[in-house]
This record gives C-alpha cells, sequence and structure tokens, in this order.
C-alpha cells in the first residue's frame, strides 16, 4: 500500500533564473510555526482582555477615576495588545519564506487556521452569555444572579477576541499568499516586496504608531490618575 504525503524534495519555479527548493520537513516547520503564533497570540489575546488578569483589572480600576482617564487607558490597552500578535506574525512570515517561500506562508496560514473551528465554536458562547446577562437585567433577578451572568459575559468576550485574534493573524498571512500569487501571475517586477525583511518589516512598521500612541497614551492615563487621587485626597482632609 503506498503512502500519501508530501514528497521528501519540491521543486518551485519562481521564474526561468530562479529555482528553489524546499522539502517536507521544512513543510512541517512552517505549519508549526503557523500553530504556534496562533498558540502565543490567542494567550495574550486573553492576558488583555481576560478579567483575571492585571490589564484589565487595572482599567477597572481607572473607571473609578472618571469617564477621560478610562477612555484613554482603554485605547492605550488596546494599541498595546497588537504588539505581540505583530511579532509574531513577522516573525512566521520570516521563517516560513526562508523554508518554503510563498508556499510556506500559505502552509503556516493553514496551521494557524487548524485550531479556528474549534475557536469559532467556543465563539458561539460570548453572544448566549450576553443574552443571559441581558435576560436577568430586564426579569428583574436578583444582584446575585446578576453578578454570575457578568461573569458569564466577561468569559464570553474573551473567547470572543481570543477567536478573532486566531482569524485576523491567519488573514493577513493569507493576503499576503494571494498577494504573491497575483505578483507572480501578473510578472510584475517594477516593485517587489515579496522579501521577508521587507515584509516583516512592513507590517512592524505599521506597528510601531500604536506601540508608541500606547506609551504616551499610557503615561497621560498614570498622570492624570494621580492628579485625580490628589484632588479626592485634599477634597477629604481639607473638608
Amino acid at each position: 500500500m503506498s503512502k500519501i504525503g508530501l514528497p521528501q524534495s519540491i521543486t518551485f519555479i519562481m521564474s526561468k533564473e530562479i529555482v528553489f527548493i524546499t522539502n517536507s520537513q521544512h513543510i512541517m516547520i512552517c505549519c508549526m510555526l503557523g500553530l504556534w503564533s496562533g498558540l502565543i497570540i490567542g494567550y495574550f489575546t486573553d492576558y488583555w482582555t481576560s478579567n483575571s488578569h492585571d490589564p484589565v483589572i487595572e482599567l477597572s480600576h481607572s473607571c473609578k477615576r472618571g469617564a477621560a482617564i478610562n477612555v484613554i487607558n482603554g485605547l492605550a490597552l488596546g494599541y498595546y495588545s497588537c504588539v505581540i500578535p505583530v511579532v509574531c506574525i513577522t516573525g512566521t512570515i520570516y521563517f516560513s519564506f526562508h523554508y518554503a517561500g510563498m508556499y510556506g506562508i500559505s502552509i503556516s496560514a493553514l496551521g494557524m487556521l487548524a485550531n479556528l473551528c474549534i475557536c469559532l465554536a467556543i465563539d458561539a458562547y460570548g453572544p448566549i452569555s450576553d443574552n443571559a446577562g441581558g435576560l436577568a437585567e430586564m426579569c428583574g433577578f436578583i444582584p446575585e444572579i446578576r453578578k454570575k451572568t457578568d461573569e458569564l459575559d466577561a468569559a464570553g468576550n474573551t473567547t470572543a477576541a481570543i477567536g478573532k485574534g486566531f482569524a485576523i493573524g491567519s488573514a493577513c498571512l493569507v493576503s499576503l499568499a494571494l498577494f504573491g500569487a497575483f505578483v507572480t501571475r501578473t510578472k510584475i517586477s517594477e516593485v517587489d516586496i515579496l522579501e521577508p525583511i521587507e515584509m516583516t518589516c512592513l507590517v512592524v512598521g505599521a506597528m510601531i504608531p500604536y506601540a508608541f500612541s500606547a506609551l504616551t497614551m499610557k503615561s497621560v492615563g498614570i498622570a492624570a490618575g494621580e492628579m485625580v487621587n490628589f484632588y479626592l485626597f485634599s477634597k477629604l482632609v481639607f473638608n
């Protein structure tokens, strides 16, 4: 009985002068890179969005100091959260391209999408818990029930964010693979960004404004929070 699988050696003809050779082990590495990138993105999505971790707990404390501070810290938190996923995606792009070219990037996207069906199934938990909280509020249930539905609501929002992280990360890899197929098919050679260094630097450069904006907004939010605390303390002492 013959075995079905990838051949040991795979040859890609990029053009008449460029021939790219890879093997099944490198293809497996590309798939594993996509799987691990999705795992890391999901873990840090849970860290930045779950109410059991420090970022969301700190943001909940800023809600007590006013709407402006809450908005500043919330935007800074959102901008911070894009740094680790971008690093994972750019690392996947670079090493996948190094091992198997644009085909490796497509395989890494498939690796990241391998768990998406499970994430989307869990994602359905979010609207169910949202509806439970709304029904409890409209029915006028006791506060203990509303507290439980709030915890379910928070868990549902976190699972929804994790599913979106997988989807967006894989969409970035798939769009790059489709762009490479378009450039190869149309034989465009005037503008060539289909190199690992150029593509990773392009994505990282798009992330840098968010990172710097998060740093500045976070510092402003901390300073504003200290001012509010000092005002409340002085008002309490002198009154």
